[in-house]
């Protein structure tokens, strides 16, 4: 496999479990950086998760990374900055993390593969950001859900 195949299959982890979140949330592409033998994808959640839903969110993606045979490395049950850990069967680490304001962030790293050149990932965002933004902003999409601060 060379990196623009490891890349592929990163992206189609990362499709996977956005596509079994529901209500869907909106994400754009992070940065996706190429290191001497690996590559790492990223998904920023743009839609607003509430401090009480957090641990809805990383509820579903336990048990989707579970049911799909991946391995759970490690959990992070910090109260503001929750995450959790993940190996798949052939060897990429996938985590999900909480960062500031709630924002999710998504990411795969694959194992070490042969280099190749790296194209931008094919698969649609559900967010946009401005035309050349060079920092993604705060998650600024409301989730009657995912926003929820009650019960």
């Amino acid at each position: 496999m060379d990196m623009q195949a490891a890349a592929e299959r990163s992206d189609e982890i990362l499709d996977a479990a956005l596509q079994e979140i529901r209500p869907e949330l909106r994400w754009a592409h992070g940065p996706t950086t190429v290191g001497s033998c690996d590559v790492s994808r990223r998904r920023v959640v743009m839609t607003d998760i509430s401090a009480e839903r957090r641990g809805n969110l990383l509820g579903v993606v336990d048990r989707f990374w579970r049911k799909s045979g991946y391995r759970i490395t490690a959990i992070n049950n910090d109260v503001e900055f929750p995450a959790i850990y993940a190996r798949t069967r052939d060897g990429f680490g996938v985590r999900l993390r909480i960062g500031g304001e709630g924002q999710a962030f998504f990411q795969v790293d694959t194992p070490c593969v042969r280099e190749s050149e790296v194209a931008d990932s094919t698969s649609p965002a559900t967010a946009f950001l401005a035309p050349g933004a060079e920092l993604i902003p705060r998650p600024n999409i409301h989730s009657d859900f995912w926003s929820a601060t009650g019960p």
